[in-house]
C-alpha cells in the first residue's frame, strides 16, 4: 500500500484535485509541499496538529514538507471560519509567535540536510508593491468568484473588510511565488481553505501557463479531522506551559467513544493492521483505546517520558488515589488563606477552573465540583490550612478536569 492510499483508508483525503498525479508523486517521494500556519498565538494547538502529523507522514515516505510560517499573512487575518475580524497584532508579537512555532514544528519534521524547509511569507509578502500586485496578481481574480467562496459567505452580513478580502490573493500568491523559487507543487490545508488553495492554483495556470498547472496539485485534510482540531483551539495546546502532558493525556483519554478509533486511525503512527483489531472493541475496551490514544499523542508531541508520567497520574486517579505530582498545580501561600480558611469559589477562580466565582457557584451547584473524592454541595464550603497538608488538596470539575493545589 502507498502512502496515498494509507491516507485514505486513515480518513484524511477529502477532496483532491489531479487525483492520478497526486497518488503518483505522493508515492513515490516527488511532492514538495506546504502547509501554512499564521501566527496567532504563541503555540500550536491540536487544531495545527493533525497537519503535522501528516507532514510527517510524507516526509516518513520521501516526500519534502514546506512548514511556511504565516508571518506575513497574519498581518492580514483570514476570515475563514469566522464571524468577526481577527486582532490585530504587532510585527513583534508575530516574530515572537513564529520562533515559537518554529521550536514546536522541529519536533515532528526533519529539517536537517535540506529535507524540508521553513519559511516566513513575509519575505516575499512585505517587499511587493501594491501598484504592481494589483497590475500581477489582481488582475488574475474575479471579485465575483471570490465572493461566492465559501470562506466569505459567513461574514457578509457583519461586514467583511478590504484588508481580509486580500488575504486569499495573498495566500494564492504564497502558492505562486514557492512553485517558481522551491519547486514547491502540492499544498494540503482544511475544508475552510478550499476557495483559497483553488486560488493559488488557479493564479499559477493564469499566470504561467495550462503545462503548469499540470504540475500543481491541491489536497485537503479531512473534515472530520478539522472539526477536531477546533473543537479545542485556543484551549489545548502543544506548549507544555500552557497545557501540561497530564492536562494534554487528559484531553484526549476523555474523548467520546464515538470518536476514539477515529482519532486513533488519523493521528497515530500506529499500523492500520494494529487498529482495524480495535474496530470491534466496546465497552471498558473502548476505555483502554482511549488510554493507548492518549500516550501515543502524549508521546508524540511531549515524550515518552512525560508521556509515562501523564499515565500513571492518569491511571492512580481512577484508580482512586496514588501519585498526583504530575498533576496540574496551583500553589497557594498563607495570604491566599486570608483568616486561615479559603471558600471553594475563591479556590476554583485562583486555580483558573472557573473565569467568576459566578461560574464557579453555578458549577457547585448543578454537582459538578469534587474535593478530595467528596463532592462539594454548598457554595458556603471553605478549607482550612490543615486540609493542605501532604499532597494538597485535589479539585474535579466535572468528569474530565483534574487540578491539585498545595501551600507553600
Amino acid at each position: 500500500m502507498g502512502i496515498y492510499e494509507e491516507l485514505v483508508q486513515r480518513g484524511l483525503i477529502a477532496q483532491v484535485t489531479n487525483e492520478e498525479e497526486i497518488r503518483e508523486m505522493v508515492n513515490n517521494g516527488k511532492a514538495t509541499f506546504y502547509i501554512g500556519f499564521d501566527c496567532t498565538a504563541d503555540s500550536l494547538h491540536v487544531g495545527h496538529f493533525m497537519a503535522l502529523c501528516l507532514m510527517k507522514r510524507l516526509q516518513m515516505a520521501g516526500n519534502k514538507p514546506i512548514a511556511l510560517i504565516g508571518d506575513g499573512t497574519t498581518m492580514i487575518g483570514d476570515p475563514s471560519g469566522r464571524t468577526d475580524m481577527r486582532q490585530m497584532l504587532t510585527e513583534e508579537t508575530i516574530a515572537y509567535n513564529a520562533e515559537c512555532f518554529k521550536k514546536q514544528m522541529e519536533k515532528f519534521i526533519d529539517f536537517s540536510d535540506g529535507k524540508a524547509l521553513m519559511l516566513r511569507n513575509s519575505a516575499w509578502l512585505k517587499p511587493l508593491n501594491y501598484i504592481e500586485m494589483l497590475r500581477e496578481v489582481g488582475a488574475c481574480f474575479s471579485v465575483n468568484n471570490m465572493l461566492r467562496a465559501e470562506c466569505y459567505k459567513q461574514r457578509m452580513e457583519k461586514g467583511l473588510s478590504f484588508l481580509e478580502f486580500n488575504y486569499m490573493i495573498m495566500q494564492s500568491y504564497d502558492f505562486y511565488y514557492m512553485f517558481q523559487h522551491y519547486g514547491c507543487n502540492m499544498q494540503f490545508g482544511g475544508n475552510d481553505q478550499w476557495s483559497n488553495m483553488l486560488g493559488g492554483t488557479e493564479l499559477i495556470r493564469r499566470k504561467l501557463g495550462k503545462d503548469a498547472h499540470a504540475m500543481t496539485i491541491t489536497l485537503l485534510l479531512n473534515s472530520e479531522g478539522k472539526k477536531m482540531g477546533k473543537t479545542a483551539s485556543g484551549a489545548v495546546w502543544l506548549d507544555p506551559n500552557k497545557t501540561s502532558p497530564f492536562e494534554f493525556y487528559q484531553y484526549w483519554r476523555n474523548v467520546d467513544d464515538a470518536d476514539v478509533l477515529k482519532c486513533i486511525r488519523m493521528l497515530t503512527f500506529l499500523s492500520l493492521e494494529e487498529i482495524e483489531k480495535m474496530d470491534s472493541w466496546e465497552g471498558a475496551q473502548l476505555n483502554e483505546a482511549k488510554n493507548i490514544l492518549a500516550y501515543e499523542l502524549t508521546a508524540l508531541v511531549h515524550g515518552t517520558e512525560e508521556a509515562d508520567k501523564a499515565k500513571a497520574a492518569s491511571l492512580a486517579l481512577f484508580a482512586g488515589g496514588g501519585n498526583t505530582a504530575d498533576m496540574p498545580t496551583t500553589e497557594l501561600t498563607n495570604d491566599d488563606l486570608g483568616g486561615g480558611q479559603i471558600d471553594v469559589l475563591s479556590l476554583m477562580v485562583k486555580c483558573g477552573l472557573a473565569t467568576s466565582k459566578g461560574e464557579a457557584r453555578r458549577l457547585v451547584q448543578q454537582g459538578g465540583v469534587t474535593v478530595n473524592d467528596a463532592k462539594v454541595t454548598a457554595i458556603e464550603t471553605t478549607f482550612g490550612l490543615e486540609q493542605f497538608t501532604g499532597e494538597g488538596l485535589v479539585i474535579r470539575k466535572g468528569k474530565k478536569v483534574f487540578h491539585r493545589v498545595v501551600l507553600v
